[in-house]
């Protein structure tokens, strides 16, 4: 490690550079999935594998949240699992991520027992939930920032699925349109929390690998999903296989 503390200007811009090289947007599955090169079995691999990563996010923030000090802190980082889970009145995202399951012909039951999902996309979620739960608050704030990002690859999804694959509809895609809202403004207190307090170049250190693990994770999750589907089509055993499940 060698250089003095950054200013919170040159640490945002760090933090940012990490999502330009490493945010799962430039996967080859990403280009596919919106450029309409996949098979309707493809993307429902996709959307299988993916619920278990969202289904994870309330109890990931759950754990986060407790640990906060303050009950300002704790009533802000609430709303992301009422975000998720809904408050028993409107559906939340793994509601509408269910929805989205459904629309595209998976079974909600099958979806929900996350019987199917690849190995990856356990390892890479349970990490993720384990990081946030056993690191310190800061690089757990941290490793939500990929959320500054999230923005353009949903515009990008969106547009490229009803664009190009004439069986998803605008309904189908429903869990999205919250999430433009949603996601900048969680980035931005999360963002504003880091810059205040990663006060030591260790600290800033520590926030940035910790962004660059959940890049990680969410590229690793593509990485499953490209080998066992699209190339060179390994599915292993246990893991959603259409030909075995038609």
């Amino acid at each position: 490690m060698s250089g003095g503390v950054l200013t919170a200007d040159e640490l945002e811009a760090a933090l940012r550079a990490v999502g330009d090289e490493r945010y799962h947007i430039h996967h080859p599955f990403h280009h596919s999935l919106h450029g309409g090169k996949l098979t309707r079995n493809q993307v429902q691999a996709w959307a299988l594998n993916r619920y278990y990563y969202q289904a994870s996010i309330p109890a990931k923030d759950a754990t986060l949240m407790a640990r906060f000090p303050t009950a300002e802190e704790r009533r802000e980082w609430r709303r992301r699992i009422e975000d998720h889970d809904g408050n028993g009145v409107a559906p939340g995202g793994i509601e509408r991520w269910l929805k989205l399951a459904e629309g595209i012909g998976l079974s909600r039951a099958m979806v929900e027992s996350t019987a199917y999902i690849l190995p990856v996309t356990r390892f890479a979620v349970d990490a993720y939930v384990h990081f946030v739960r056993d690191r310190t608050l800061l690089e757990a704030v941290a490793s939500s920032l990929t959320e500054l990002f999230s923005p353009q690859i949903i515009s990008e999804r969106v547009l490229g699925m009803l664009t190009n694959y004439d069986w998803i509809k605008p309904e189908t895609l429903a869990y999205f349109t919250p999430r433009l809202n949603q996601a900048p403004r969680d980035s931005d207190w999360a963002l504003s929390y880091v810059k205040a307090h990663a006060t030591t170049r260790e600290k800033q250190e520590a926030v940035l690998a910790a962004l660059r693990f959940k890049c990680d994770v969410l590229w690793s999750q593509l990485d499953g999903l490209y080998f066992s589907y699209v190339a060179p089509g390994f599915i292993p055993p246990g893991a959603f296989n259409p030909a075995r499940m038609s």
